[in-house]
């Protein structure tokens, strides 16, 4: 899908027709959508397309014509049936009076600016709207940082109450997304300082700045997906010893329980083998029954205080 903007005294609108200014936003495009705009703006197809692999690095490519710049956006996907974030390449291509953006599928990056969230911004602007496009990037990647901050602050509130084995595979699934986002978070920090280098990429000073702000917030990503994979390892590590102590204590609580119903099992063992009564204690006593088993009773009741005293009878 292909569909034309072009901003306007500061008001984005949907255009119809190729022109001065406009921002192409190429939506999983076709094969034929791909060679019309590659046609028309001479541009190899392969750059055209190289942003629908999900396999693409981020890079930056200069041509004479055009300047292809590929970087990772994050993204949402449904994996083992839980929400689970990725990373899918987005490319940004600077012709001579337009700006190209492609992606396989639609990303809140690119909808802001549809949306009208971001201000001041122009398509006319070409290098400066592409950095902004990439501060945004940036600022995206934070806010779905603190989110998965927010599902592991949850998963370790349950902790006290029972862990599940589905809280591990969350956990796990979290530092798994953690671990994508470091990796194109560091292609992407590359790939702005190629541009900060590039001497074949006209930039005013205000670009520059701007260029600069994406740098900051770009390495301050990383840090915090370095800060929270580092929390994330703490509470699976937190999770693991909680559940070895747990089965401690288990082990602990029945040992203790065995040790009590080996008196009762002992006693009446004796008592139940086949001899005669003349030497049994209490055999021919009244109520001799009832006294065995108070002894019993008492015995019990005397090893499950010293055991409780020892914490050996707590879950």
């Amino acid at each position: 899908m292909i569909t034309l903007y072009r901003t306007d005294d500061r008001i984005l609108s949907e255009i119809q027709e190729y022109g001065p200014g406009a921002w192409i936003v190429m939506t999983k495009p076709t094969i034929d959508e791909s060679k019309s705009i590659a046609e028309r703006f001479e541009i190899d197809l392969a750059d055209v397309r190289a942003a629908l692999d999900d396999e693409e690095s981020s890079r930056v490519q200069v041509e004479d014509n055009y300047t292809l710049i590929i970087v990772d956006i994050p993204s949402i996907e449904i994996r083992n049936e839980r929400e689970a974030y990725t990373t899918i390449p987005l490319g940004i291509i600077l012709v001579a009076d337009c700006i190209i953006t492609i992606c396989a599928e639609e990303t809140p990056v690119l909808e802001a600016f549809m949306e009208g969230k971001v201000r001041e911004f122009s398509t006319k602007k070409r290098m400066r709207f592409m950095y902004q496009i990439l501060y945004r990037n940036c600022t995206t990647y934070q806010y779905y940082l603190r989110v998965m901050d927010r599902r592991r602050t949850l998963i370790e509130q349950r902790i006290q109450e029972e862990t599940e084995d589905a809280d591990l595979i969350d956990l796990h699934e979290l530092e798994s997304n953690l671990v994508y986002f470091a990796t194109s978070l560091r292609a992407n920090g590359v790939v702005l300082d190629k541009l900060t280098r590039y001497g074949r990429i006209k930039q005013y000073p205000e670009d520059k700045e701007l260029l600069d702000d994406v740098l900051v917030e770009n390495k301050q990503a990383i840090e915090m997906t370095q800060i929270y994979r580092d929390i994330i390892s703490g509470t699976r590590e937190l999770m693991t010893t909680i559940i070895n102590n747990r089965l401690n204590n288990a082990m602990k609580f029945l040992a203790a329980i065995t040790i009590v119903m080996a008196v009762p099992t002992v006693i009446s063992g004796v008592y139940g083998m086949n001899v005669g009564t003349k030497w049994m204690p209490f055999a021919n006593v009244p109520y001799g029954f009832e006294i065995v088993c108070g002894i019993i009773l008492v015995i019990s009741i005397v090893i499950a205080i010293i055991l409780k005293k020892k914490k050996m009878l707590k879950q």
